[in-house]
């Protein structure tokens, strides 16, 4: 009787443990972004068109490490401007067996690819930060009247541009060769 007992209190201790205090949640913070600036997550710039880009510091130097990071950053820009998204997504799903021996397998496959082709004129950098984990981040912008003056000149030019035409054929026919194997994958039913 006295094992009882003991046993029923030594439970009865242990769930007035677990049931006590509550842990707080913890706050997940990354190391490397204490002290990062605004515009290193969140990179807008009033009246310009901002991305950013980083890249690991390099023993080649600052200049590399810059270069690559205002590169990465520029390719920011041009998926921003004009970006060509092609995705086919294909799942599959099969049962073998009878019964309680069945088995279920299932394929689920995507594929995507964007190409982002884009000549950037008036880009500048804004802003550089060096993040305690050594990665440097840029920002750059990209004026906006550059902008509007390189989007007039590729309208301009497209339209007297049999090349352009050609271009715009291609992609159609691309377009046309996506859809053929969708549809080929996935009869209607």
């Amino acid at each position: 009787m006295k094992k009882l007992i003991l046993i029923i209190s030594l439970l009865a201790f242990i769930l007035a443990g677990c049931g006590g205090k509550q842990e707080q949640p913890k706050t997940l913070a990354d190391p490397c972004f204490v002290g990062a600036p605004a515009w290193v997550l969140n990179p807008t710039v009033e009246g310009a068109l901002a991305a950013v880009g980083s890249a690991a510091k390099s023993a080649a130097g600052m200049q590399f490490t810059r270069d690559a990071a205002m590169a990465n950053a520029r390719s920011e820009l041009a998926r921003m401007i004009d970006v060509k998204v092609n995705t086919m997504m294909k799942d599959f799903t099969q049962v073998t067996g009878v019964g309680d021996a069945q088995t279920v397998d299932k394929v689920t496959s995507s594929v995507s690819k964007q190409i982002a082709s884009q000549s950037l004129q008036g880009t500048s950098q804004k802003e550089i930060w060096m993040s305690p984990c050594g990665e440097l981040y840029v920002l750059v912008v990209l004026n906006p009247a550059k902008v509007a003056d390189l989007t007039k000149q590729q309208v301009t030019s497209s339209l007297k541009n049999d090349a352009a035409l050609w271009q715009q054929f291609q992609a159609q026919k691309a377009q046309d060769e996506l859809d053929a194997a969708i549809s080929k994958e996935f009869p209607q039913q």
